[in-house]
């Protein structure tokens, strides 16, 4: 069960039908895991890297890297590392790739999208039966977890929503971020004055969602505008991503 958890968080991914600003070259975010009894079950990296392709054009690569860590890791070694390459002129997600060791198997993935035949070429080599072209709806793809630090730009308040097209290995599906409210919260980095942002599947729900699921993301309202805190309801436990470290620290502005 932890690994599925561990697994959900690990892939990382973005796209937006506007320039790409959630993240800045050089930025990097650390959260600790706590899950179930295990305050320290865990640790999360998520870092935006500049690069090129051949052709001169500005790309990001933001990486997230899992591992347990402590008891949890003694019972259950689990390391993963997923990253996804950006166009940043257009926000596209280009391509992601993910690979990883747990006791029970490896993973070894990668989807390349092609926005010209609208189709996301889903490889798994881990379990080739997964292995598919998957079609692309109308809008951008875009991981959860990368959706939730871009909300750090969107500017949303209580009460408002914004609509995405979420990717998680090969489904595509509509997700709405509701803003819910504010709240003060406490976190290893210091005391914030953070709103509260909840996703849902509005209709048809799936996965964790149809199982009655939730997740949060909490951002801060200094200027900062940290995504300092993720959490993740299930019915055997809560995971929580409380953040420890940052760098690149420069605010993206709002949009």
């Amino acid at each position: 069960m932890l690994a599925r958890l561990l697994l959900f968080l690990a892939l990382v991914s973005a796209a937006v039908a506007a320039p790409f600003t959630g993240m800045r070259p050089g930025e990097k975010f650390t959260y600790k895991v706590g899950f179930a009894i295990f305050p320290r079950a865990g640790e999360i990296t998520i870092s935006a890297a500049a690069a090129q392709d051949d052709s001169g054009r500005d790309l990001l690569r933001v990486t997230t890297a899992i591992a347990s860590r402590g008891l949890v890791r003694g019972l259950y070694p689990f390391d993963n590392q997923a990253e996804c390459t950006i166009d940043l002129a257009t926000g596209r997600l280009l391509h992601v790739k993910e690979s990883g060791e747990d006791p029970k198997r490896a993973t070894d993935s990668e989807t390349v999208f092609d926005y010209a035949q609208h189709v996301a070429r889903h490889v798994d080599r881990s379990r080739p039966g997964r292995s598919a072209d998957i079609p692309i709806p109308a809008g951008d793809p875009i991981d959860l977890i990368t959706a939730l630090v871009s909300t750090r730009v969107w500017d949303l308040k209580p009460g408002e929503k914004r609509d995405v097209l979420v990717h998680f290995g090969r489904d595509l599906y509509p997700l709405s971020i509701h803003a819910e409210h504010y709240e003060d919260i406490r976190t290893p980095i210091g005391k914030f004055r953070a709103l509260v942002l909840v996703p849902r599947m509005d209709s048809d729900p799936k996965g964790l969602f149809k199982r009655g699921g939730e997740i949060k993301v909490w951002i801060a309202q200094d200027g900062s505008r940290l995504p300092v805190k993720m959490q993740l309801v299930l019915k055997y436990g809560t995971a929580s991503l409380l953040m420890t470290s940052h760098a690149g620290t420069t605010a993206p502005a709002a949009d």
